[in-house]
C-alpha cells in the first residue's frame, strides 16, 4: 500500500504550469542566441571572443565555451527554423556531434542543466522541443531582417517578425511591383 501525503500533493505546482514557466525562460535564451547575429546591421556576436563572453556572462551562463562550436550549433539551429529553403545544406558534423548536457535534480525534479553558455542554449533548446515550443521559432523571411522570432498566433501561421515593419515592407513591395507590371 502507498501513502500519499495529500496536502503535499495538493501544493505543488502542477507539472505543465511549471513547465510553461519554464519554456517561456527558454525561448527567450534561445531566441537570444539565434539572434546573435543580426542581417540589417551586419554584426555577429561570435565573430568576436570578447562578445560572445560577454553575451553569455550578461546572461548568467557561466563560461562561454568555444566559440566556433556555439557558431555551427547556431546556424544548424537557424536553419532548422528557417523557412528558406535556399539555406545551405546542413553541416553534417553538427548532426553528429554529442554535447554533453547534464540532468540534474531541482527540488527533486530532473531538468537539463549545462556547465557553459551553449550546453545550457542546448538544454533549453531540447526542453522546447519537448514541450511543443520549438514549433513556433521561426525566422523572418525578409532578407535585411531575418531575425529569429516566437510565433504567438493561435494557428502558429505568423510569417514575419514584425508585421509593421517586415511585413508592411514586403507588402508594399509586392504592391509596387504589381501595379508596375501593369503600367
Amino acid at each position: 500500500m502507498v501513502f500519499v501525503n495529500s496536502r503535499a500533493v495538493a501544493d505543488r505546482v502542477p507539472a505543465n504550469q511549471a513547465a510553461d514557466r519554464d519554456a517561456e525562460r527558454d525561448v527567450e535564451l534561445v531566441l537570444a542566441f539565434l539572434n546573435t547575429c543580426d542581417a540589417e546591421t551586419d554584426t555577429d556576436i561570435l565573430d568576436s571572443a570578447d562578445e560572445w563572453r560577454e553575451w553569455s556572462a550578461g546572461r548568467g551562463l557561466g563560461e562561454s565555451g568555444e566559440r566556433g562550436q556555439a557558431r555551427r550549433v547556431r546556424d544548424a539551429m537557424r536553419r532548422a527554423v528557417s523557412c528558406d529553403r535556399s539555406a545551405p545544406a546542413r553541416d553534417t558534423e553538427v548532426d553528429t556531434i554529442t554535447w554533453p548536457v547534464p540532468v540534474v535534480l531541482r527540488d527533486g525534479v530532473p531538468v537539463l542543466g549545462g556547465h557553459d553558455a551553449l550546453s545550457r542554449v542546448l538544454a533549453a533548446s531540447v526542453h522546447l522541443v519537448h514541450t511543443g515550443y520549438w514549433n513556433r521559432i521561426k525566422i523572418c523571411p525578409a532578407d535585411d531582417c531575418l531575425w529569429a522570432f516566437y510565433d504567438r498566433s493561435r494557428n502558429k501561421s505568423r510569417t514575419w517578425c514584425s508585421m509593421r515593419v517586415c511585413g508592411n515592407r514586403e507588402k508594399a513591395r509586392s504592391w509596387r511591383e504589381r501595379h508596375a507590371a501593369e503600367s
